[in-house]
């Protein structure tokens, strides 16, 4: 797709949304450096308190159209109409929540930007109709995108979407960048006894496996410390649960914190712990490697994709409390394993940059405007 192109992307939240998450980095950091390339890229977002109609946001034009209950409608309709007075070359649209069906309206090309799909883990987010209706949504994605070129960001999503009935060769797969931490570190030296979460606090992202897993090995390693970054929904219940299981003295809840601060805390960490249960890749992981730091994560899509089993982290089966416990105490307890660890992490999150993915996006854009 030539510079100049004019790119409508769908995505129900906005990098300055107060619940804005992994999709909403990837968007900006992908299409901002489209835009500052020449690309023309408009983000049609929800609306949140406060907020302004429009903003430019790293070069993206946001337009938000409402709180939830007329977003999707009045979304539909935007892309509808402007595609058909040919205000856009191309729709983006963000499977990451509930699909916007954007195919059967839309009068340009559209690309499926596949961060994951909940599936039944819906249902450990939300209240059940709500999350039988997403379920439900998702069902139709098959008939209604098939024949759609699909971007995902992980091979775990790639595979999700291929079990759904699309055609694996329709799927392309492009991983999330980071941004390189100005900071240095040196992975041969063991970090201090701190064991961090970084991420939403979110029901379906388990962090009281985390705190779970701590209070057992709390006789063991009395002096270590837990970080908590990050804000959500669970996060007066995660606070709760620290009182009850005697660990809130030595747990410390962050909240959100800038990229410096959360590189600085991160450097700092002895292993970050990520006990999602599913996960469209694993942002956070590639982030805590990237100041050599290690990872034990659930077994899961996504953070399967992330981590390298026994190079730079550990995988466990999910909600395995015991299997998470064992894992943090061998990172906390041998210097050698965590030093390996480290220089590992280190090393392989070499291999992604913002830069990198928004290269491999212009030429999905471009195959996907081609019909190709």
């Amino acid at each position: 797709m030539s510079r100049g192109s004019r790119v409508l992307v769908l995505n129900e939240r906005d990098p300055a949304h107060p619940k804005a998450g992994g999709a909403e980095i990837h968007v900006a950091e992908t299409f901002g450096r489209l835009a500052a390339r020449g690309y023309e890229v408009t983000l049609a977002a929800s609306s949140f308190a406060g907020c302004a109609p429009r903003e430019t946001i790293a070069g993206i034009e946001v337009r938000r159209l409402g709180a939830l209950p007329l977003y999707y409608p009045r979304v539909a309709g935007l892309c509808a109409l402007e595609t058909r007075r040919g205000r856009f070359d191309l729709v983006v649209e963000c499977l990451n929540k509930v699909p916007f069906y954007s195919p059967v309206y839309s009068a340009a090309p559209v690309l499926a930007l596949c961060h994951h799909l909940f599936g039944e883990t819906a249902f450990m987010q939300v209240a059940w109709p709500i999350a039988a209706a997403v379920w439900l949504a998702e069902r139709a994605i098959p008939a209604l995108y098939r024949r759609r070129p699909f971007v995902a960001i992980s091979e775990s999503s790639r595979d999700d979407l291929a079990r759904r009935g699309i055609p694996r060769e329709r799927i392309r797969v492009i991983h999330c960048g980071i941004e390189a931490p100005k900071l240095e570190v040196d992975p041969a030296r063991p970090a201090p006894d701190r064991v961090a979460y970084l991420g939403r606090l979110e029901p379906y992202k388990n962090v009281d496996l985390l705190l779970r897993a701590m209070a057992r090995l709390a006789e063991r390693f009395p002096r270590t410390e837990i970080v908590v970054i990050g804000r959500g929904s669970a996060q007066s219940e995660l606070e709760a649960l620290a009182r009850e299981l005697g660990i809130a003295e030595r747990t410390r809840f962050m909240g959100f914190v800038s990229n410096a601060e959360r590189n600085r805390l991160l450097a700092e960490t002895r292993v970050c712990v990520c006990p999602s249960a599913k996960e469209g890749w694993g942002l956070t992981v590639i982030e805590s490697n990237a100041v050599a730091t290690p990872v034990v994560a659930t077994d899961a899509p996504g953070l399967r994709d992330s981590v390298r089993p026994g190079e730079t982290g550990f995988l466990v089966p999910e909600g395995d409390v015991e299997a998470f416990s064992t894992r943090i105490a061998e990172l906390l307890d041998d210097d050698v394993l965590a030093t390996r660890m480290s220089a590992a992490a280190l090393a392989w999150s070499g291999r992604f940059s913002w830069d990198r993915c928004a290269s491999e996006m212009a030429e999905a854009l471009d195959a996907a405007r081609a019909g190709t």
